[in-house]
């Protein structure tokens, strides 16, 4: 930890001190008579900054990712070869982490060998000597490069021109990552589910009615039923009723702040909708067990209904109070974008308030509307603590909410809880499942925009 802010403060020096001599040199270039430079001050220090920075982070870079090899390679070269010769690989990396121990100055348990000491003690010096190297290599070689670029700063330098284009590759590895990143998210669920399918037959898991794995053995023995229909009915149910609940109550709460609410009572009351966003779902999952459950048992009893405390209406309402905030706040903020001009038009042709907010406000901003719909949807359908605690976690094929039911997130925790090795249906249904998730909610981004779309073209 103290050896990374040592490094950061390092890369932290050099950028300030490559930025302000570029900049300085700039400027004298500036002053000087007759003198016109192509870019500014700013442009020159940043290049010189960057041409800096680039060297300086190669060089930690290399040393993070070959650390661990020299390490380990110096670990064994430090233990006797008898010793290295008769220990499996378990037993080497035992002894590898017991001498790291020994090194960063944390005791191990049981008696400290001569060997781990004598191993311990090199290790931290040689440690210590290779991070002077690097913070020598990554400052040597960032001063260098300054120096270079700075004298490479002229008149005619189109620095500008540098920054803009470093700026744009910047900005396109930053989208490259991001699409790489779903690729991969993508990739690695679609290879493991169809390694699933060799063993399930995707009739039998996407239509089958019994959810009931068994954790055998992959080789022989019964794998058990995969049926999807009970853990998706639960997943839709669970989701829906959380809708029915966030929806209305979100929606007209947005409404209220946006077109009614005087100033000082928004105030005070947005900040506290909010704050239900940034309650930890554990916290929301033990007051629909403690609380939300046996109340809505009690009002079952009372009136002649058998009402489960755990039970799927007992985490939609609970996940429907968390995700108000989603579609008040948002809801809020996009009305609050509309141009005051459309609203004043609409008063001027004789339209009420509640008129205007139903004929104009709403059908302007229902865009970002349906963009805090859709971002509520997913946050219900990929809730799980929630669900683990107040729907009863039973995947069972049913319609009645006021029962305990399971949803796919709970699933995918129980299958992929504990040892796993990927190499039977019990482990890779994770996947499965994982998969059916990410296509529910590509669908309903497609459905999402294709009602704007329809609508913005009636709109306008």
């Amino acid at each position: 930890m103290v050896n990374s802010l040592i490094i950061a403060g390092l890369l932290i020096v050099l950028l300030g001190v490559a930025y302000q001599m570029g900049w300085s040199k700039s400027r004298a270039l500036v002053t000087a008579d007759g003198v016109k430079v192509h870019s500014r001050s700013q442009y020159h220090g940043s290049l010189v900054a960057i041409w800096t920075i680039i060297p300086a982070l190669l060089v930690v870079g290399l040393w993070a990712y070959f650390s661990d090899s020299v390490t380990h390679n110096y670990i064994v070269s430090q233990l006797p070869s008898d010793l290295v010769m008769s220990l499996d690989q378990a037993g080497l990396n035992g002894v590898m982490q017991r001498v790291q121990a020994i090194a960063s100055g944390y005791g191990v348990a049981g008696e400290v060998q001569p060997y781990e000491q004598s191993a311990g003690e090199a290790l931290r010096q040689f440690q210590f000597i290779t991070f002077l190297v690097v913070i020598a290599a990554a400052a040597g070689t960032g001063i260098l490069a300054l120096l270079y670029a700075r004298g490479k700063i002229s008149a005619r330098l189109r620095a500008r021109n540098s920054v803009e284009r470093i700026v744009t590759l910047l900005l396109l590895l930053c989208s490259a990552i991001a699409i790489l990143t779903t690729v991969g998210i993508v990739a690695s669920l679609v290879t493991e589910a169809f390694k699933f399918f060799t063993f399930i037959s995707p009739a039998d898991f996407f239509f089958g009615t019994v959810w009931a794995p068994k954790f055998a053995t992959t080789a022989s023995g019964d794998a058990g039923q995969y049926g999807i229909l009970p853990l998706l009915t639960g997943t839709l149910m669970v989701s829906v009723i959380a809708m029915l609940v966030a929806v209305p109550v979100g929606l007209m709460t947005a409404v209220y702040l946006s077109q009614y609410a005087p100033r000082s009572v928004r105030a005070v009351v947005k900040p506290i909708i909010e704050i239900l966003a940034g309650i930890p779902t554990i916290v929301y999952g033990f007051f629909a067990l403690v609380t939300v459950g046996p109340f809505l048992a009690g009002i079952g009893a009372a009136i002649g209904l058998q009402v489960s405390a755990t039970s799927a209406l007992t985490a939609g309402i609970v996940m429907g109070i968390m995700i108000i905030p989603f579609i008040s706040s948002l809801s809020d903020d996009i009305l609050n974008q509309v141009p005051l001009a459309m609203r004043d038009g609409a008063f001027g042709l004789g339209a009420t308030k509640s008129e205007t907010i139903r004929n104009v406000l709403l059908p302007a901003a229902l865009p970002g509307i349906v963009g805090a719909f859709l971002l509520a949807i997913s946050r219900a359908i990929g809730e799980t603590m929630i669900v683990v605690l107040a729907a009863g976690n039973s995947p069972v094929l049913r319609g009645n909410p006021l029962q305990p039911v399971s949803t796919i997130t709970v699933s995918i925790v129980n299958q992929l809880t504990g040892d796993t090795d990927f190499a039977g249906p019990q482990s890779l249904v994770g996947f499965a499942l994982g998969l059916t998730l990410f296509v529910m909610t590509l669908v309903l981004n497609i459905v999402a925009l294709y009602i704007v779309r329809r609508f913005r073209e009636q709109y306008e």
